[in-house]
């Protein structure tokens, strides 16, 4: 009896060929299939949704944020534990023991460290590379990210305003206008208020070697983030995603941007009363710095953890308003491709768009 012919290899659409040309340098640099980082966010991003970040075919990024050498080198080894596939590890800059974290980061083999939270000196820069990893830094201008790519960083990330958390003053499009055709040199990830495949699809065309998200994982059924986190964020609208607000210029507040609610008005009524006591003589001006600044110790981990979606710090990104439902990671991801697939796929001549999955 004659055997049954092999199946035909499922063809690959025009708009799935582009994608792969757009992001090989993202692709090849992360070492993954799909040029898209997961954004580290303190407390969310730890082993479970870094894990299944990466194992989804994205780019899984630990956030050490204050942890201890040891107690990095614990959640490391974890999320080893619990994924085959590469992934990265952000370090703030301005850790005490920032040494200390990249040795861990060594000793624990991670190929891809991210330096966060300002501008790294060369010898920080240098004792990441002389391990053997590749280095990532953020840049809010084109000028810095020359700066650094001279100084050795492999990779670079723009982020825009629009991101949550600690954020910058300039728009992700102003960046990504400013920076992407000039700088082609190492590969450039883009951030800042991405949630949907269009916008992937537009910063790939203009030269991005992918993106990076962080809001947009928040609402994964792998992230641990507590219920009520969640459903703040999936009733939250863009416009909901607030920088913190600045009372007076003599007292710096560093903008972070977070939704909306009971605390975010309190900070701003604890400023006028804190710069009030100042101005009548009860506080110093180190006190009263002090007093704001402490304001928001613990806040982060109370909403996360906790699920304190008053008086806790709920930091999310603009593209907090296009989350709508818990997903899996692996859905988020496939739904991210489809889209840009699709978006892609209206630019090839005589070629039928393609749905793009469900929202």
């Amino acid at each position: 009896m004659a055997s049954t012919p092999p199946e035909p290899a499922a063809s690959v659409s025009p708009g799935a060929r582009r994608l792969e040309r757009l992001w090989r340098a993202g692709t090849e640099f992360l070492g993954c299939p799909l040029a898209l980082m997961g954004g580290a966010m303190t407390w969310v991003s730890e082993r479970r949704l870094v894990s299944a970040i990466s194992d989804a075919g994205g780019f899984g990024v630990l956030a050490c944020g204050a942890m201890s050498p040891d107690q990095l080198g614990a959640e490391i080894a974890a999320t080893q534990a619990l994924t085959e596939r590469r992934f990265g590890v952000n370090l703030i800059l301005m850790h005490p023991k920032l040494a200390e974290l990249i040795e861990v980061c060594h000793e624990h083999r991670v190929g891809h460290i991210v330096l966060a939270g300002g501008l790294p000196a060369r010898a920080t820069m240098a004792k990441v590379k002389d391990g053997g990893a590749r280095l990532l830094c953020f840049a809010p201008s084109l000028g810095v990210g020359r700066r650094l790519v001279r100084q050795g960083a492999d990779a670079l990330i723009i982020e825009g305003s629009e991101a949550g958390g600690h954020i910058g003053a300039v728009a992700t499009s102003v960046l990504a206008q400013e920076i992407l055709p000039h700088l082609t040199e190492v590969p450039v990830f883009v951030a800042g208020g991405i949630g949907h495949g269009e916008a992937i699809c537009a910063y790939l065309r203009m030269g991005a070697a992918g993106c990076q998200m962080g809001t947009r994982f928040v609402c994964a059924e792998e992230s641990i983030a507590h219920p009520a986190f969640k459903r703040a964020f999936i009733r939250a609208r863009a416009r909901d995603a607030v920088p913190s607000v600045q009372i007076d210029p003599e007292f710096k507040v560093i903008p972070v941007r977070a939704l909306a609610n009971q605390a975010t008005r309190r900070f701003a009524e604890t400023q006028i009363e804190v710069i009030g006591r100042h101005r009548a003589g009860e506080l110093s001006y180190e006190q009263a710095s002090l007093a704001i600044e402490h304001f928001w110790a613990g806040a982060l981990r109370r909403a996360v953890i906790d699920g304190d979606v008053e008086t806790g710090s709920l930091m999310a990104g603009q593209s907090v308003g296009i989350v709508d439902r818990e997903q899996s990671v692996a859905a988020i991801l496939a739904e991210l491709v489809a889209q840009t697939t699709a978006a892609l796929e209206r630019d090839e001549p005589g070629a039928r768009p393609l749905p793009a999955a469900a929202e």
